[in-house]
């Protein structure tokens, strides 16, 4: 069985929309693209290039795939080449001519689809952006690990990683670390179902 990872950036307030620049993803009227930029030191790009650096395909939402689609291929660094490599699963509401190399669509029954692609042999799965489709993992209970990092900052606007997607579910933090600028890295696996009592008791 694979496990699906869900790799995002967000701010203190949630929101994981366009990390990366100001042209990034503007949908809604965004104007915060590349809030990340300030901050990112080079102990989180070490941070990324260790989870980067072990086996993994790509599992991505249709925008996203057109952002790194666009971008990747003229990319082939240390952070390219891994991506390059991956075979990449995209989640699309309509089939289309990949534009990248090692590409495979899914479609129509996404969920069972899913499903199916965690229950067959491979790497991990590693989600990067996707925001719509990481609310259907969410939703399904078909997401293994979240590796986040989060940006001391607050936008106020955005999409948010705790969409309606979002379950009750607990989370077992397995690894943390805070960088020089303020990011916090922290992992977490999923940990069966929300426990609840009193405090004090």
């Amino acid at each position: 069985m694979r496990k699906i990872v869900v790799l995002t950036f967000i701010s203190l307030d949630g929101v994981m929309q366009a990390p990366g620049g100001p042209e990034e993803d503007t949908s809604g009227g965004f104007t915060y693209g590349g809030w990340t930029a300030p901050y990112f030191d080079e102990a989180g790009g070490q941070i990324m290039a260790e989870q980067m650096g072990q086996p993994f395909d790509l599992l991505l939402g249709r925008k996203t795939y057109d952002i790194f689609a666009g971008y990747w291929p003229q990319h082939d660094n240390e952070v390219g080449q891994p991506l390059n490599s991956a075979t990449k699963y995209v989640v699309t509401d309509h089939p289309f001519e990949a534009s990248w190399d090692k590409t495979v669509e899914i479609h129509g029954d996404v969920v069972a689809q899913l499903r199916e692609l965690k229950a067959g042999d491979g790497p991990m799965l590693q989600v990067h952006g996707s925001g719509q489709l990481i609310q259907t993992l969410l939703e399904h209970d078909l997401v293994d690990e979240l590796w986040l990092k989060t940006f001391p900052v607050t936008l106020g606007q955005g999409k948010r990683l705790w969409g309606k997607g979002v379950r009750p579910a607990a989370w077992k933090l397995t690894h943390s670390v805070v960088t020089p600028s303020g990011i916090i890295a922290a992992n977490y696996v999923r940990d069966g179902e929300v426990r609840t009592g009193t405090v004090g008791e």
